[in-house]
């Protein structure tokens, strides 16, 4: 690093506004990484001043009090005194404060200030303070606590045109350390009282539009009512906008096979290219849009503010089972991908209540599930309406993801059952402000996750994809033979060898040797299908596998694929993850077993049940 960067950390109380000021910083000048040893997951990035200095952002963990009871707090305390391992401490605090909510906010500012090093206070939210007829006096507030302030509005451009020119200047001087002690945190709330008092006039203490709308939103009944229609019409939607756009790329990849297929000669290249990457990777790229319509109506509830009343309505129901509803927002989390659900378990204080929500997050239905569910869906679940307005294959699909739900609270209701101390801890948290989510903040949503699963398209689909054609191709078969060539491949032996095991679920070979890649990622059982099946001689493309395996397989099969891949524990990244986050092979265990057997019951199951109805 060169003597002219300067090192800032971003904290601040979580929903202050904190990421959101950060994006507008650094734009799409980040990277996202974890923390040595541990999987908190951290955002640095680069911001030029107009003077020209270089501004390293780094955004720290969002937490209340400095006096730590989860381990993403205890990482941010250790960052900014300089005691995290590998560390530097940061040449400039901004601590960003909600403008609307200091009575909350202000207590962790004091906190930091304790800190002894410089610090800038970031009043953030500051045209939502004006529309309640919020005042603050920001000179007196800045003379009590000994520290620049600057007002921000960090989902606008321009915004932070305050900070920028505050940070690009010198380094205020830092407020004298204090000592850590009970008896001097306990002075923090009087402190905050009278900060409040002498430089805050705030006609009412919450936002009249945020209590109308919470009339319905948290009615015991009612906001029940609304959270379910929200979900269900999410997953309608899902197949509603993503499909056109994943039958578009189907197409498109077709288009491109199909000139590669004609302008290369005969021989294992055409082979690979054709066979493996246009029909393995072609087809997962085509769900692309679906899945990206999913995190986009997660992401609009992030921003709305929406998630944390979901959390509250649900807390009494997640008690029986025994979760939380603090476990809520990692759960939804999990419908992303499992990894960083289990990771955001760190906010659950209690360990008990941590563990469960860690071995129940993976039967939540992550996005990588969804091309498989969605190839099945597409060959064996007709494209008609039910009661004239719903899509009954996005009925399917919610029925999917229902039975994920259903399922991590009948596991959740039986660790509680088996466990000696039943008792339970109610939800305390913040409910913010509704806002409306900004676009620009959407989009670098979008934009990380999208990348994300094209990252694992180009890296472990990739070489899957390969492995799944070079042991369909070889070796070629003897003379003499009769069968299909692919019958005497290796996958063809490594299939027909595991059908002892999956027969009874109604899976052939080609299914059966699918599962095997799908370990390391559930899309790859996508990719194996379609190359399998391109390499046998059918077309590459998603509609081509539509027609192969609803030629090739039954309805009762379907259906019994569907249900293992709701259950399955198949992706050794979430197994890797558990042992990171519980430092326990035998929880690794638990989780691979609880779930090898509950998708192993409940495929049997329902082959058996459809075959004896159709």
């Amino acid at each position: 690093m060169s003597a002219a960067t300067m090192r800032i950390a971003l904290v601040g109380n979580p929903n202050c506004g904190k990421t959101a000021l950060f994006n507008q910083l650094t734009g799409g000048r980040q990277k996202v990484a974890n923390y040595a040893g541990v999987t908190v997951e951290r955002k640095e990035g680069r911001f030029t001043a107009p003077s020209g200095r270089m501004l390293q952002i780094l955004d720290l963990p969002g937490t209340y009090s400095f006096d730590a009871t989860s381990p993403d707090e205890q990482i941010t305390r250790d960052v900014l005194e300089g005691n995290y391992p590998g560390e530097q401490a940061p040449d400039l605090i901004v601590c960003v404060a909600d403008a609307t909510n200091l009575r909350l906010h202000l207590r962790f500012v004091l906190e930091v200030r304790r800190l002894g090093r410089p610090v800038v206070l970031a009043l953030n939210m500051m045209d939502a303070a004006r529309q309640r007829g919020i005042v603050i006096d920001v000179p007196e507030l800045q003379r009590r606590l000994g520290m620049p302030v600057v007002e921000t509005v960090a989902v606008k451009r321009g915004g932070a045109q305050a900070l920028i020119a505050q940070v690009d200047g010198e380094v205020p001087a830092a407020a004298p350390a204090q000592p850590d002690d009970p008896l001097s945190r306990a002075d923090l709330h009087a402190q905050v009282r009278e900060l409040l008092a002498a430089t805050v006039s705030m006609p009412r203490a919450t936002a009249a539009i945020d209590d109308a709308l919470d009339r319905w939103a948290l009615h015991p009944v009612f906001g029940l009512a609304i959270l379910a229609a929200v979900m269900f019409l999410v997953f309608q939607a899902v197949y509603a906008a993503g499909k056109p756009m994943s039958d578009l790329i189907g197409d498109g990849f077709a288009w491109l096979g199909g000139h590669a297929a004609a302008g290369l000669p005969e021989g294992p290249l055409k082979g690979l290219i054709v066979d493996g990457v246009f029909a393995g990777m072609g087809t997962v790229l085509g769900f692309l849009p679906e899945i990206l319509v999913l995190f986009f109506f997660i992401l609009m509830l992030e921003e709305s503010g929406y998630l944390p009343r979901a959390a509250f309505l649900l807390d009494r129901l997640m008690l029986s089972v025994g979760l939380t509803g603090r476990s809520f927002i990692p759960l939804l989390s999990s419908f992303a991908c499992a990894i960083p659900g289990i990771m955001g378990t760190r906010s659950i204080t209690d360990p008990r209540d941590r563990l469960t929500t860690i071995l129940v997050a993976p039967l939540m239905t992550c996005s990588a599930r969804l091309p498989v569910y969605a190839l099945l869906i597409g060959a064996f679940i007709p494209l008609r309406r039910v009661f004239g307005i719903f899509n009954l294959q996005g009925l399917v699909l919610f029925a999917l993801y229902l039975a994920g739900i259903v399922g991590a609270m009948a596991v959740g209701w039986t660790i509680k059952r088996m466990r000696r101390d039943r008792s339970e801890h109610a939800l305390l948290m913040e409910l913010p402000s509704y806002r409306l989510p900004k676009p620009r903040d959407v989009a670098i949503g979008l934009w990380e996750r999208g990348m994300v699963f094209l990252k694992r398209l180009t890296g472990v689909i990739l070489a899957l994809t390969v492995l799944m054609w070079f042991i369909s191709t070889f070796p070629s078969p003897p003379a003499g033979a009769t069968g299909p060539a692919i019958d005497y491949s290796f996958a063809g032996y490594i299939g027909r060898g595991l059908t002892y095991i999956f027969a009874p679920l109604g899976f052939n070979w080609q299914i059966s040797l699918s599962l095997i890649p799908a370990f390391a990622a559930r899309e790859t059982a996508v990719a194996a299908l379609a190359t399998v099946y391109a390499v046998a001689g059918g077309e590459a493309d998603s509609a081509g596998l539509s027609h192969a395996l609803a030629a090739n397989f039954s309805l009762a099969s379907a259906l019994s694929l569907l249900v293992w891949f709701a259950f399955a524990p198949q992706c050794m990244s979430t197994l890797a993850v558990i042992r990171r986050e519980t430092r326990s092979w035998r929880n690794v265990a638990i989780a691979f077993g609880y779930m090898f057997a509950v998708a192993y019951v409940a495929a049997f199951a329902t082959y058996q049940i459809t075959r004896a109805l159709t």
